[in-house]
């Protein structure tokens, strides 16, 4: 019986200490993997934030992108220092959900996306529903939900009402 490998990973990396865990977890599952699985990191700037913004310049982007790129910068470096050395990250602008779920995956043939259980945006969550659901339910490649820390212990409170 063959074991499944993947072989392109993607993570979606917003910032957030469950991204931050969901990429500890691809880094050990790349490393698991082989040499010849690639870890691409992925962080989307959803410029739809920007858009109510009367006074909105591209200054704003470029220092989110900066924020961005040192987070990702810090990522690649943690990936390396593991052992993984084939890993890379994107920067994408626009709607988090497609670009995460469709179309990002297709373009880096990706065969799983690791995406923490929650991100930033609460607001967002509660008025149009989480970018994880969305990508859970819509990715055009399997979805592994993070929901546990480095040592499978739960990061959310799951007390039982």
């Amino acid at each position: 019986m063959a074991v499944q490998q993947y072989h392109h990973i993607l993570v979606p990396v917003d910032g957030s200490k469950e991204a931050e865990l969901a990429f500890k977890k691809a880094v050990a599952v790349a490393k698991r993997n082989g040499k010849d699985t690639e870890l691409q990191l992925l962080h989307v700037v959803d410029t739809r934030a920007f858009q109510n913004i009367s006074s909105f310049d591209s200054s704003m982007v470029e220092q989110v992108t900066k924020t961005a790129k040192k987070t990702l910068e810090q990522y690649i470096d943690y990936a390396k220092q593991q052992g993984v050395d084939n890993v890379s990250y994107t920067i994408e602008y626009g709607a988090p959900k497609t670009l995460i779920a469709k179309e990002v995956p297709q373009q880096s043939h990706a065969d799983l996306i690791m995406i923490g259980a929650t991100g930033l945006n609460a607001v967002e969550r509660i008025l149009i529903g989480s970018v994880t659901e969305f990508v859970t339910r819509t990715a055009i490649c399997d979805v592994l939900v993070v929901r546990t820390d480095l040592d499978n212990k739960p990061i959310v409170n799951t007390k039982k009402k």
